[in-house]
């Protein structure tokens, strides 16, 4: 079943162009109708990063060291994924032309809206090293670690598309989905450790940055990139292993509901 949508899908003609042709549509439409174009890309994580500053540096007195920069790349990676997965509940419905009248493959579609938030998330994560580098106090330069982020944007990606996979499809059948997912998701906010000290995070939740693939792969960023540590690879393995699993539940649905997807939406 699978393998038979993943065939089906490798069997056509120019993928990648078309991937990227959608990418490009869907990234213009979102920033360059704007006035203020891209910089509305890095406006939210920075207006995050304010409030949470204030609240947890200035008000509540944390100690966690160069502050400002642990929830930059904590909130940059959260907004990722919010954005890949609340913003595709509805693409089956709202981007029903592309399959129904061309020789668009259903995952082109999800392929290629994940990766017009990609590069979004690549502005977001330059952003993040030239102030990290430049203006935190802090600051303990960057090692040959950094390149360990590649996997790890790809795990977060394949979680992503997992995650928007099942989130569309259940939408054919149950449209309630939308309110559920936003309301698990601020749970899920305040279940992940971006703005919290990650000792005081373990301590109250034991072991739950197993549970929670996004708690794993924040933590596993900040080794790499502020720590100058290799990631945590039980935790590491444990986040791949969610994110495969939920891409290939997602891709079960698509064939089960995603032939409905027309007719029912």
């Amino acid at each position: 079943m699978i393998l038979r949508i993943m065939q089906d899908w490798l069997r056509r003609s120019n993928k990648v162009e078309r991937i990227w042709l959608l990418a490009k549509i869907e990234f213009k439409l979102r920033y360059y109708e704007n006035k203020l174009g891209l910089l509305w890309a890095l406006i939210k994580p920075i207006m995050d990063i304010c409030i949470y500053y204030v609240v947890f540096k200035i008000i509540l007195k944390t100690d966690v060291p160069a502050f400002a920069s642990y929830l930059f790349i904590g909130l940059i990676l959260w907004n990722f994924f919010v954005e890949s997965t609340s913003g595709t509940i509805q693409i089956l419905n709202t981007k029903k032309y592309l399959y129904e009248y061309s020789n668009m493959n259903k995952l082109e579609i999800y392929f290629s809206t994940l990766f017009a938030n990609s590069i979004g998330f690549f502005f977001n994560f330059v952003m993040f090293l030239l102030f990290y580098t430049t203006l935190e106090k802090e600051y303990t330069g960057l090692s040959y670690h950094i390149i360990l982020m590649i996997p790890l944007f790809v795990n977060l990606y394949i979680l992503s598309i997992g995650t928007s996979l099942i989130l569309s499809t259940v939408y054919i059948i149950a449209k309630d989905i939308s309110q559920v997912w936003q309301v698990f998701v601020s749970f899920l906010f305040f279940l992940s450790p971006i703005f919290y000290k990650l000792s005081r995070f373990k301590d109250a939740l034991p072991s739950f940055e197993y549970a929670n693939p996004i708690a794993g792969i924040i933590i596993n960023a900040r080794d790499v990139l502020m720590q100058h540590k290799w990631p945590d690879w039980q935790l590491f393995i444990f986040d791949f292993g969610y994110a495969i699993f939920l891409l290939l539940v997602g891709l079960i649905l698509l064939n089960k509901l995603g032939s409905k997807a027309a007719e029912k939406l």
